[in-house]
C-alpha cells in the first residue's frame, strides 16, 4: 500500500463551547487526559500515516505547541525522574511529522481540504475531522484505504444515526453492496430535514480522497450554510458515469463525537471507565451516582 497524507481539518469557531473555546481550540479540549485531536492523529499513524497537515485558524497556535517538543518541561521531569509523565510528554511530539497551514477564513469544509491541495501533491490522502473520535478498538481507516486502492474512487464513513439526527450530517443514498462489505454511493445531501433525507446513512468525519478532488472544489459553490460542502463535491463525483465514483464503509463500530458538548461528555465517561488506571474507581462511582437519580425519581 502506497504511503498516505492525513489532513486534519481543524479550523472551526468551536461556538457550542463557548466560553471555553474563546482562546482555545475545541480539538485542544482533553478526553480524559489527552486532547482530542491527539486521538485523530494516533489513528492515523495507527493506520501506517505518518505525514500529517493540520488546518487551522487564528488563536489556535496551542495546536501546534502540543505537538512540538518542550525542552524545558522535559528536562524538569527528567530532573525529578519522573519518567512516566516525560514519556506521555514526549510521545506527542514524536508521533507523526505534523505541518500547520491556515484557511484563513472559515469557509467550509470544502474550502478547508482545498488549502492542502499543495500538500498533498498528486498523491491520494486522508482527511480526519478533528473533533470525531474512533476508538482505537475498532480500526476504520485500513478498512477505508483497502476499498480506495481496490477502486481508485473517493471513499467516505458511513455510520447509521437516529432519524431524528440526519439534519446534523450529510446524508448517503448507496446502491449496491461489494463483497468487502463496502457500498456505491448514488448521491449525497448535505444536512437534509428528515422528511427529505434519502436514508440515516450519515457521513462521519474519515474520507479517503484521490487529487481529483481537487479539480471538483475549485468550481464548488457555496451550499448549505453559505459554506463550500465537501458533500457537495462529493456528489458530483459520485454522478461522473465515467468517473471511478464513491464509495462508503458502514462503521458499527466505537465512535465520539467531541465537537457536541453532552456528546463530549458522553465520550470523557466511556473512555475512562474502560481505562485500567481509572476504570475499576470510576464503575462503581458511577453505578451509585446514577442510583441516586433512580432513587430521587
Amino acid at each position: 500500500m502506497p504511503a498516505y497524507k492525513a489532513v486534519i481539518p481543524a479550523a472551526g469557531l468551536g461556538t457550542r463551547f463557548l466560553p471555553a473555546t474563546k482562546a482555545m481550540p475545541k480539538e485542544m479540549l482533553p478526553v480524559v487526559d489527552k486532547p482530542a485531536i491527539q486521538y485523530v492523529v494516533e489513528e492515523a499513524v495507527d493506520a501506517g500515516i505518518r505525514d500529517v497537515l493540520i488546518i487551522v485558524g487564528r488563536n489556535k497556535n496551542n495546536i501546534a505547541n502540543h505537538f512540538d517538543s518542550v525542552p524545558e518541561l522535559e528536562t524538569a521531569l527528567t530532573t525529578k525522574g519522573d519518567t512516566g509523565k516525560l514519556g506521555k510528554v514526549e510521545h506527542s511530539s514524536k508521533l507523526a511529522d505534523i505541518h500547520i497551514t491556515r484557511q484563513g477564513e472559515p469557509r467550509g469544509l470544502g474550502h478547508a481540504v482545498f488549502r492542502a491541495k499543495s500538500y498533498v501533491g498528486d498523491s491520494s490522502f486522508v482527511v480526519m475531522l478533528g473533533d470525531d473520535l474512533i476508538d482505537e478498538r475498532d480500526p476504520l481507516l485500513p478498512q477505508m484505504l483497502a476499498v480506495h486502492e481496490r477502486t481508485g474512487g473517493a471513499v467516505i464513513a458511513l455510520m447509521e444515526v437516529d432519524p431524528e439526527q440526519v439534519h446534523l450530517y450529510g446524508v448517503a443514498t448507496v446502491g449496491e453492496t461489494a463483497d468487502d462489505g463496502s457500498v456505491r454511493v448514488v448521491d449525497l445531501v448535505e444536512k437534509p430535514a428528515r422528511e427529505d433525507a434519502p436514508s440515516n446513512l450519515a457521513v462521519i468525519g474519515r474520507y479517503v480522497l484521490s487529487p481529483e478532488i481537487f479539480d471538483v472544489l475549485e468550481h464548488t459553490a457555496p451550499g448549505k450554510g453559505g459554506e463550500i460542502q465537501l458533500t457537495d463535491a462529493l456528489r458530483e463525483l459520485a454522478a461522473d458515469p465515467d468517473g471511478p465514483g464513491v464509495y462508503g464503509v458502514v462503521f458499527g463500530g466505537r465512535r465520539y463525537d467531541t465537537g457536541d458538548r453532552a456528546d463530549y461528555i458522553k465520550a470523557v465517561v466511556q473512555l475512562a471507565v474502560d481505562r485500567d488506571d481509572l476504570g475499576a474507581e470510576l464503575r462503581p462511582w458511577l453505578k451509585q451516582f446514577v442510583a441516586g437519580f433512580d432513587a430521587a425519581e
